[in-house]
């Protein structure tokens, strides 16, 4: 039975968050590249999928990698220092997780001890506008949830270690922000939790979005994308969570039913799910084919743990 929100402690939320975030990447990553009606067409039912997936390890992609990465940074650090992020990126780096051609280039000049950041620029004239730095940019929401400003500040940061555009960016400080609501709110408020986005959003392409989902009734659906494209996935994402709130399988079931980028929305959706729910809210039958090891499921959750005892002390300095 799940715990009553009021009843989940905040290290629960964070264990909850990256634990969710790594399962629903998992459980998204054999559907990525698919549209929604192939999966619907070929594929058994997603919630038999969710609910019991015939696999004997959930192995996670670079969603969950890079979001290890940026966890590890905070608390190695207790902030967002870039050189720092990049190295934590470039040692967990693991080609066959699935990143993209342009990370994949970055990372590689990392590993060949060669200069990376005019690669950052060049690659994507104007800057990258994926969602790259939104699936990963979970544990800053957690560590920084007391702090707007510092968590604003923290998320862009880590954004521009890899995207430049405006989009790319304001993605990540709104799932940042989203991250941070779920933790201080002991009961979700839909309403205030799209109007708290919206005022975040920068750019008026995300506060249209925000806008537009906050006005959706309960479980009214919307999509704004499904693609690699930040503005083209992320609120997506979030919608998933929001009209299904109090049920992480349906979450998930959701952002995968979507189809193209379903590991990112599954680990976005997954996370804000376990944030919301605690730890507790995941079912334990998935929690133990997540795969286990150096950097698996453990790991993940004593990195969480680690993460709750720097909030602690950057909430107490």
């Amino acid at each position: 039975m799940v715990a009553a929100p009021d009843q989940i402690s905040v290290q629960d939320r964070f264990r909850g968050c990256l634990l969710g975030l790594a399962v629903g990447d998992a459980l998204g990553a054999p559907f990525e590249g698919l549209s929604g009606e192939t999966i619907f067409r070929d594929f058994p039912p997603v919630s038999q999928h969710v609910a019991d997936p015939d696999l004997d390890v959930l192995t996670y992609t670079d969603d969950t990698q890079m979001a290890v990465g940026v966890a590890e940074c905070l608390v190695q650090g207790g902030s967002i220092d870039t050189d720092q992020l990049a190295q934590c990126f470039r040692v967990n780096y693991e080609a066959g997780r699935g990143y993209g051609f342009g990370l994949r280039r970055i990372l590689d000049a990392m590993e060949s001890g060669n200069e990376w950041k005019p690669l950052v620029e060049s690659l994507f004239p104007g800057g990258s506008f994926g969602n790259g730095a939104a699936m990963r940019v979970a544990p800053i929401g957690l560590a920084f949830h007391h702090d707007a400003q510092r968590l604003r500040e923290e998320a862009m940061r880590s954004a521009r270690v890899t995207h430049l555009h405006p989009l790319g960016i304001d993605a990540a400080v709104i799932v940042a922000t989203a991250v941070s609501i779920l933790v201080r709110q002991d009961k979700f408020d839909c309403k205030a939790f799209y109007a708290e986005l919206k005022e975040t959003a920068a750019t008026e392409e995300f506060q249209w979005q925000l806008r537009t989902a906050g006005r959706l009734e309960p479980q009214e659906m919307i999509s704004f994308g499904s693609t690699l494209a930040a503005h083209r996935s992320v609120t997506t994402a979030i919608t998933c969570f929001t009209m299904w709130h109090e049920s992480y399988e349906e979450t998930i079931g959701r952002a995968i039913m979507f189809g193209e980028d379903t590991d990112t929305l599954a680990a976005i959706a997954g996370a804000l799910s376990g944030a919301h729910l605690g730890v507790r809210g995941l079912p334990p039958k998935l929690l133990a084919k997540l795969e286990n090891g150096p950097k698996g499921r453990d790991y993940i959750d004593k990195l969480a743990v680690s993460l709750h005892e720097k909030w602690c002390e950057l909430h107490h300095t």
